[in-house]
């Protein structure tokens, strides 16, 4: 049986998201722990590795971390992992204007799920899930994030206006969850 593994958010609905993908059938318990981690400046992986380990100085013990960042692509994947900053000072509104001069409003959600298996000299190991999308004005309810403003490839809906099972099956978190779930089943 895997050790609990403490999952360190403190936002109650990521946590609920979470714990429903990753099901039943996950082979551990998943504890939530809100931690005071530096707000770090990188790329996507070195950011997630360093929260980890910073993680795991603090809980000594089984940690996983997740970062999440929206790359637009007219703007080199911008801003990327610093989607939080942004999202807070301009809103879901602001993200789609930051667009307005650009023919290209593609872009990419990246979920980053960081583990560190809780030994003194192991690995963090990373998994990474990406959904592909378009930034649009933004549609439905505001209560998680930019969720009103990514409409992913192939569908009409943008993730907020989506049934959380349907999201939950098709999301960026989703697809790294995926993946973390297979290394512990394998």
């Amino acid at each position: 049986m895997l050790k609990t593994i403490t999952f360190v958010t403190g936002n109650a609905k990521k946590l609920e998201e979470v714990v429903q993908i990753l099901g039943s059938d996950f082979p551990g318990e998943l504890t939530s722990k809100k931690l005071d981690l530096p707000e770090l400046q990188g790329d996507i992986n070195e950011i997630s590795i360093l929260k980890a380990k910073e993680a795991h100085r603090q809980v000594q013990g089984p940690v996983v971390v997740e970062d999440t960042a929206l790359c637009f692509n007219a703007l080199k994947g911008l801003p990327g992992p610093y989607i939080k900053w942004f999202l807070e000072k301009l809103g879901p509104e602001g993200l789609h204007q930051m667009l307005e001069g650009f023919e290209d409003k593609t872009a990419q959600a990246v979920c980053t799920f960081a583990y560190h298996p809780g030994g003194e000299n192991e690995k963090v190991v990373l998994f990474q899930g990406r959904t592909d999308g378009m930034i649009v004005s933004p549609r439905g309810p505001r209560d998680f994030g930019w969720d009103p403003c990514f409409q992913p490839v192939g569908y009409d809906n943008t993730y907020a206006e989506m049934p959380k099972s349907e999201k939950n099956k098709i999301s960026h978190r989703y697809r790294a969850l995926d993946k973390f779930r297979k290394h512990f089943i394998q």
